[in-house]
């Protein structure tokens, strides 16, 4: 399962990288949501207290689902999603490829932002990179899990730009929390650790629980 999912990992980012279309608009969109909160909560120089946590992570969601919109936009453009699932390979390798390529794509956005973030609002965020970069993995995954998931299951509706969000911001607002909660602990003076190491081991909780339900529930789903 694991090689199959590595091919179609090697496969989406061979044509990204050729066309580079979800990494710029994703990365533009995000910075572009940052920026607005610059303009808009910094004055004189000075930002508000905590505002970097929670602006890092609602640019990190709404960049992700950005690119959770074209996850499967290449599949059903081709016709090719049918090839997948008749390939002679446990078809949740399909979620986990799609899964790991949201994953990668979101880690390229986010080390981005976290210096914009950080040098735009004031926050230490690389004062504590090991922990930070365990919230930013744990949150990524959790929320990409999720997306993966709901995008395969939306990808023949019409209407999925629109329902996607609906569907998954409330399954995905606990880990938002978790993550900003966390990353404002690491950014609070002086540095909370084990209020961070809490909200890491809650986020880690969330990703167990979600790609197992996502693995249990994708090849059922898309053979219906």
């Amino acid at each position: 399962m694991l090689k199959t999912a590595l091919l179609i990992v090697r496969k989406d980012f061979a044509i990204e990288v050729k066309t580079r279309e979800i990494l710029y608009t994703t990365l533009l969109f995000a910075l572009s949501c940052v920026l607005v909160f610059a303009f808009a909560l910094v004055k004189e120089g000075q930002a508000p207290t905590d505002a970097a946590a929670a602006i890092l992570w609602i640019a990190i969601m709404f960049a992700g689902t950005l690119a959770l919109g074209r996850t499967f936009e290449r599949e059903r453009y081709g016709e090719t999603l049918r090839a997948l699932m008749l390939a002679p390979a446990p078809r949740t390798a399909i979620y986990v490829g799609k899964l790991l390529g949201i994953a990668v794509l979101l880690v390229f956005a986010e080390l981005v932002l976290v210096p914009l973030v950080g040098f735009l609002f004031s926050a230490a965020f690389l004062s504590h990179p090991l922990r930070l970069a365990l919230l930013l993995g744990a949150g990524t995954v959790g929320f990409a899990a999720v997306g993966t998931l709901f995008a395969a299951m939306l990808m023949r509706v019409r209407t999925r730009d629109v329902l996607l969000p609906i569907l998954l911001y409330p399954i995905t607002v606990p880990v938002i929390i978790a993550g900003v909660r966390g990353t404002a602990a690491l950014l609070a003076s002086p540095v909370e650790e084990a209020t961070a190491t809490m909200w890491s081991a809650i986020l880690i909780s969330f990703d167990v629980v979600f790609v197992t339900l996502a693995l249990w529930t994708f090849e059922p789903l898309m053979t219906e």
